[in-house]
């Protein structure tokens, strides 16, 4: 049986035509019907058993082994962003203002390149379920998967996820238990004022300087509330407010997001903000309503699925090129849904490159995907063997 690392190199240009194919096809959030049908039909043909439209778009492909053993779960997103693709490369986006900026095209080649190989192989006992999962990039189609019943209808032992990263040397890997990356949530806060002509502002009440003042004081959460050894970002992202250069606006909208590590960071963010409000509110002499909207959960590794995963990394590329004290990333990731009804672990891959994710010129380094895909398939032989009883936390 020809080993999957001389699989992968032989497949290598077939691999990045799938990718190059995916790139130039992105389509946003449970939008993704060209991109569902491509990977359905690799995946009947590969003779696994699919199941499709799984919050919208999403696909549960199921392979069996050779034997019975343990279930574990492999998923990849699908969704590209609202970004539109600076580049010259002749696979380049064909759809304005959509494109694949975060490498979810990649990341689906690997897991169906693994699908392939392990579908001639079956090699191993146990059940390998691959994932493809819509809506990733703040829609929460992990919350929808998991909502829809995806770990009751189509049962895991443990789950994993993968994703390509900047800034690590290509084919570096990072994974550790506990929290990797920080929950999100976002607020907004209305503002309403007696607006009012701009030469007679004692006349009414002024929104836009109740706004500065709320802008300063939030300053402050971060700083002398939440303790040094908790991580946490608040950050305003839009100020609405006026159309007018002579009158003073009746209402100023202020927009933001809020990250944390932990559930208690994130519950005494909600609250500094609600009494700073309170506060601006009565000092300036405006109405101020806060709606705080939690999005995704901390991404919490559990500690036998981070072991198992850096332990098959090690044994692929060595211990050199694996991480496993890192710091945790203040960005968000939906795969934290499904790592709350199921123990499982994320792992980041380095990509070689520094273009950052969600950057119009990003593009999936297509030398990542043997090296991604190898992972796949020699973690699914490894938990398949040995990995019932060792999924929790």
């Amino acid at each position: 049986m020809e080993t999957a690392q001389a699989f992968f190199s032989r497949r290598k240009e077939a691999h990045a035509g799938w990718r190059r194919h995916l790139h130039q096809r992105p389509e946003v959030a449970f939008q993704e019907h060209d991109t569902a049908e491509f990977l359905a039909q690799h995946l009947h043909d590969m003779g696994l058993k699919v199941d499709t439209g799984i919050a919208g778009t999403g696909i549960v492909a199921t392979l069996e082994g050779n034997a019975p053993g343990a279930v574990v779960g492999l998923r990849a997103d699908m969704d590209a962003l609202p970004i539109r693709e600076e580049s010259a490369l002749p696979y380049r986006s064909g759809r304005d203002g959509v494109s694949h900026a975060c490498g979810h095209d990649g990341h689906m080649t690997m897991l169906l390149a693994a699908a392939e190989y392990l579908s001639g192989a079956r090699d191993f006992p146990g059940t390998v379920r691959f994932i493809f999962q819509p809506a990733e990039e703040a829609e929460g189609g992990g919350r929808r998967m998991v909502e829809e019943g995806l770990f009751e209808r189509w049962p895991v032992d443990a789950v994993f996820g993968l994703h390509n990263w900047p800034g690590l040397p290509l084919g570096t890997f990072a994974a550790r238990p506990g929290p990797v990356m920080a929950a999100m949530d976002l607020f907004t806060i209305t503002i309403e004022a007696r607006g009012v002509h701009a030469a007679l502002p004692h006349l009414g009440t002024d929104a836009i300087v109740a706004a500065g003042a709320l802008v300063s004081s939030m300053q402050s959460i971060v700083s002398r509330t939440v303790s040094a050894l908790q991580p946490a970002v608040v950050s305003l992202t839009q100020i609405h407010g006026g159309n007018s250069l002579n009158a003073l606006p009746g209402e100023v909208v202020l927009q933001g997001t809020v990250r944390a590590l932990s559930d208690d960071t994130r519950a005494m963010v909600q609250h500094r903000l609600h009494r700073i409000a309170d506060g601006i509110s009565v000092a300036h002499d405006v109405k101020i309503s806060l709606a705080f909207e939690p999005r995704y959960p901390v991404t919490v590794n559990a500690v036998d699925p981070a072991a198992r995963a850096t332990e098959v990394a090690a044994s692929i590329w060595g211990d050199k090129k694996v991480l496993r004290d890192y710091e945790p990333s203040m960005a968000s990731e939906d795969f934290a849904f499904m790592l709350n009804a199921k123990a499982g672990c994320y792992a980041w891959i380095g990509n070689g490159n520094d273009t950052p994710l969600h950057n119009p010129s990003f593009d999936f380094n297509d030398e990542l995907l043997p090296l991604g895909a190898l992972y796949w398939v020699t973690l699914a032989r490894s938990w398949s063997q040995t990995g019932t009883g060792r999924s929790g936390a």
